[in-house]
């Protein structure tokens, strides 16, 4: 059985392929489509997908990157990205040095927080110190 649905306009969009359940006779499939309005369903996957994005690096080459197997990065990478599975936090430490991000930007569940996150990542040293300066002078 195969239940597909999508809107006309989704049907030249990527889409992800999941068996659902598999039994001796019969696999039921889903289809999902993955098209540019495409949300993850945890906060940590749409994270993941903008700083991979932002790099424009595909999913398999990231996953071969962080060490995993070449045959399942991609299917891995996709995963956590669409919010089926979370990795641990060594991983995500492990993505976030490849796609020069901090761990804890993976984490901001806040836009405005995760910007910050970024941001003051980016700082020199001597900035950082003035940006924390100028926050403890406003308590």
């Amino acid at each position: 059985m195969v239940s597909m649905d999508p809107a006309p306009s989704a049907l030249l969009l990527p889409i992800e392929f999941y068996v659902i359940r598999r039994d001796d006779l019969t696999v039921l499939y889903e289809y999902r489509w993955m098209g540019s309005s495409y949300k993850s369903s945890s906060v940590f996957g749409k994270r993941l997908r903008e700083a991979r994005l932002a790099l424009d690096i595909p999913q398999d080459r990231l996953g071969v990157l962080a060490g995993l197997d070449e045959g399942t990065a991609s299917a891995r990478i996709s995963r956590y990205e669409s919010g089926v599975h979370e990795p641990p936090v060594s991983f995500a430490e492990r993505l976030a040095k490849i796609l020069h991000v901090p761990a804890a930007y993976f984490y901001a569940s806040d836009d405005t927080m995760a910007a910050l996150i970024l941001d003051f990542h980016n700082l020199s040293k001597p900035a950082k110190q003035k940006v924390l300066s100028y926050i403890g002078s406003l308590k």
